[in-house]
């Protein structure tokens, strides 16, 4: 009979190890085997096969990548070219695609989906932002391809633009991306979803006199009533965005007076201990639907496997 075998890279910090047994052992109970830790940082590539530990990983039946805190460039290269020849979760694609605020935003906006407003342009046309600046009164700069709210600067003027731009030149930064600043009461949404699946959501709010409500940025985690629109909202955005997994960041703009999209995330991380002692419990629903997304996601090979071995038993 025919074993699947799938990798897996799972962030260990905040519970991560708790909830890498927990799949684990879900796993085994569907007759599928997991080779955990395999960290493509330490992979090498060479006669068309990607080696970790001598393990051939094309030859896994799927690959599951979550480590969004340890994860590097030379990782993304040799995940891209993995799922160009076996499944992987998130599939490369979408996970490319929301790594970049821009191209994420740009395809949502033309699905009609409600995001930030928001410009790009080329790094040389300094004069293009202050015109904006004017129009919008405050803006955020964003790296197109950083997470955690690092790297986000709210601009409310122009001595803040010109203390800004000399940076960003030093830093060599191809282009400028800035979205308006949306007045809100400094919470958002998180909302998850698998396999266009609602799991749960919980609310973030910014410390005071900071207006991010990332964790890393210091905002805190409370519960939030679920709310339909949003929940339609993000599962529409995770849809477009091709996603399996999606944590979907929604705001409410008191000025267009709608709920808007500002981020779509591929590594959305688990609810940690802390925050389900404040009540807020859905990691064992998430998990459940990563089980059985790996479990078909993997089942057409060991499908066909064992018929094909059902042919030669019947041929000799």
């Amino acid at each position: 009979m025919y074993k699947r075998t799938i990798g897996m890279w799972l962030y260990q910090n905040g519970g991560g190890d708790k909830i890498q047994e927990k799949m684990i052992s879900k796993l085994k109970e569907r007759d599928i085997e997991v080779i955990p830790n395999i960290n493509l940082e330490h992979a090498i590539s060479k006669n068309g096969h990607i080696l970790h530990n001598n393990i051939a990983l094309e030859q896994l039946d799927l690959f599951f990548s979550y480590n969004a805190g340890e994860q590097t460039q030379y990782q993304m290269y040799l995940y891209k070219a993995l799922n160009k020849v076996m499944p992987m979760i998130n599939n490369f694609n979408s996970f490319e695609l929301t790594e970049d605020k821009f191209q994420t935003l740009f395809l949502l906006k033309n699905n009609n989906i409600p995001t930030s407003d928001y410009k790009l342009c080329n790094r040389d046309d300094a004069k293009y932002l202050r015109s904006i600046l004017k129009k919008w009164s405050q803006m955020v700069y964003k790296p197109t391809d950083g997470w955690g709210g690092v790297g986000l600067t709210k601009i409310e003027n122009e001595s803040t633009l010109d203390m800004l731009l000399p940076f960003l030149n030093q830093i060599n930064t191809r282009y400028f991306y800035v979205e308006r600043f949306i007045k809100n009461d400094n919470t958002d949404y998180r909302v998850d979803i698998v396999n266009g699946e609602y799991v749960g959501l919980y609310g973030r709010k910014a410390k005071e006199s900071e207006w991010r409500t990332n964790i890393t940025s210091g905002g805190s985690v409370f519960i939030r009533e679920e709310n339909e629109e949003v929940i339609d909202l993000a599962k529409k955005a995770a849809k477009i965005t091709g996603l399996e997994i999606a944590g979907v960041d929604i705001i409410y703009d008191e000025i267009k007076k709608q709920y808007v999209v500002i981020e779509v995330n591929g590594i959305p991380a688990f609810l940690t201990p802390e925050q389900e002692k404040l009540g807020i419990v859905y990691n064992d629903k998430k998990i459940d639907l990563i089980v059985d997304l790996i479990d078909r996601k993997t089942y057409n090979k060991k499908e066909y496997y064992e018929k094909a071995a059902k042919v030669r038993f019947l041929v000799s």
